[in-house]
């Protein structure tokens, strides 16, 4: 009674329309919805966003300048500096401060394949799993610095139970269960034009994922923040389940974010060309921030300095290492001048009508709040952007075929088994591309990098032939 009582005060009585005509168990799950919904943070979305003006967009003015970052040794960076942060982050790895944090609420609906993203299988022989990809990356640099890292992995309400069977099923990829911790994202309550909570069903909510911002938040309400806290850890490595190829513990990287007393670094690579569809990092007034791709105006994306290269040209791949502290202050809300803003999508919902029919909408009809993890960038002190090498770090699976597809990924994947290949002095057939004419496969537990690779295979007592379908564990 006290929670009705309470949506009808707010203005949201219609949520509880249809209450009395159900089940006691549909009841129950309709209230245990309606009480995780923040009323008085909705209707200031609400004012702000839906009937007011979106504040959250980037004001783009003349004074958006492309962001300072660190380039790569090969590209004109400090050699010695990046050796410098690399035996940082060693020792950071070695006295346990580290954990990897993996943003996987989403499902496989892109890629055709039903079940959540991170179970997609990815690698070019075995077809390994993203989540089982990151579990053997984790796995080396454990056995390489002598500290289990753990593991945070975001789920959603739509996947988590089947994420927890299937890592259950797989035995945790060899991963110490009580270091894998799995907790779910927050979810928002779509809106109409006036601001009223829709209904999916008579007895659900419609309700969506208040996007990867709201990861930070979930570390937060999920007490996984206390835990890293009771483990010693106090730094964050971020990534997104979609990237195979992404270095989930990168010394360097840690390094640099230590060095610099930093309390979010990024990593970027430079755009391919002018209309791929990355973040860009930028500075304003100050303060680094990420730009959409869609929210750079054409002059700026299209801008060259002298030498013909892109002004704007420093791509986010959703690569980035937090500050626990940092997190929990962001993600807490308790301060009120770091607060990650919410954005506003209209999308077509499916909802029920006054009627208790359920409309299937042909058009946008509803509004969706999320928050975007970069935004947190401008409330850091010291932020760092480092950059990273694409064919080492980045080669998403977003669609089912064509750019960034499973086959594009898989191809890469290869690429850089041939680069380490060819640096151990192994004779291979590889195209104008790199890639390599026989298919095998290179799992983390044997090289997870190329210097490690050349080690592992100059340990070798029998030295195989690189053939189709051959795997180096």
């Amino acid at each position: 009674d006290s929670i009705r009582q309470h949506f009808e005060e707010n203005g949201q009585g219609q949520v509880f329309a249809h209450f009395d005509a159900l089940s006691e168990e549909a009841q129950e799950n309709l209230l245990a919805e309606a009480r995780e919904i923040d009323l008085e943070e909705l209707d200031q979305l609400v004012a702000s966003l839906v009937k007011g003006e979106d504040s959250s967009n980037v004001d783009m003015t003349d004074s958006l300048e492309p962001a300072h970052f660190i380039p790569l040794s090969e590209n004109g960076g400090d050699a010695a500096v990046w050796q410098e942060s690399t035996e940082k982050g060693e020792a950071a790895l070695r006295a346990g401060r580290v954990a990897a944090f993996t943003v996987a609420g989403g499902q496989g609906t892109r890629l055709g394949y039903d079940g959540p993203k991170g179970t997609f299988g990815v690698t070019p022989v075995l077809k390994k799993s993203l989540f089982q990809v990151f579990a053997e990356k984790i796995l080396a640099s454990s056995e390489i610095y002598g500290k289990p890292i753990p593991w945070y992995i975001l789920t959603s309400v739509i996947n988590h139970e089947a994420t927890l069977s299937f890592f259950e099923e797989n035995n945790h990829f060899g991963l110490p269960p009580e270091k894998i911790h799995f907790f779910s994202q927050g979810l928002m309550p779509a809106v109409d034009s006036d601001g009223k909570i829709l209904l999916a069903e008579k007895g659900h909510i419609a309700l969506s994922p208040d996007g990867h911002g709201g990861a930070l938040r979930a570390l937060v309400r999920s007490g996984s923040i206390r835990n890293m806290e009771a483990d010693g850890v106090d730094i964050v490595s971020y990534f997104q389940v979609d990237n195979p190829l992404v270095r989930c513990i990168d010394p360097a990287f840690i390094g640099f974010h230590l060095m610099n007393n930093s309390e979010l670094s990024s990593k970027m690579v430079p755009k391919a060309y002018v209309e791929e569809k990355v973040g860009v990092f930028c500075e304003q007034d100050g303060k680094a921030l990420v730009v959409e791709y869609s929210d750079l105006p054409d002059r700026l994306a299209e801008e060259t300095d002298e030498s013909g290269t892109l002004r704007f040209q420093a791509g986010s791949i959703a690569i980035h290492i937090f500050d626990r502290n940092f997190t929990d202050r962001l993600g807490s809300g308790r301060d009120e001048a770091s607060k990650l803003p919410f954005h506003l999508a209209k999308k077509k919902v499916p909802y029920v009508d006054a009627s208790g029919e359920v409309r299937n909408p042909e058009e946008p009809n509803a509004y969706k709040f999320e928050m975007f993890v970069f935004d947190a960038l401008p409330f850091a002190e010291n932020p760092v952007i480092i950059e990273t090498a694409r064919e080492d770090d980045f080669s998403p699976v977003k669609n089912a075929e064509g750019v960034d597809s499973a086959q594009t990924s898989r191809d890469d994947q290869l690429r850089q088994y041939a680069r380490w290949a060819r640096a151990a002095g192994i004779e291979l057939e590889v195209d104008q591309t790199g890639l390599p004419s026989a298919n095998f496969e290179v799992s983390p537990l044997f090289g997870d990098t190329g210097e490690r690779f050349v080690a592992a295979w100059e340990e070798l007592s029998h030295q195989p032939v690189l053939a189709d379908g051959l795997v180096l564990v």
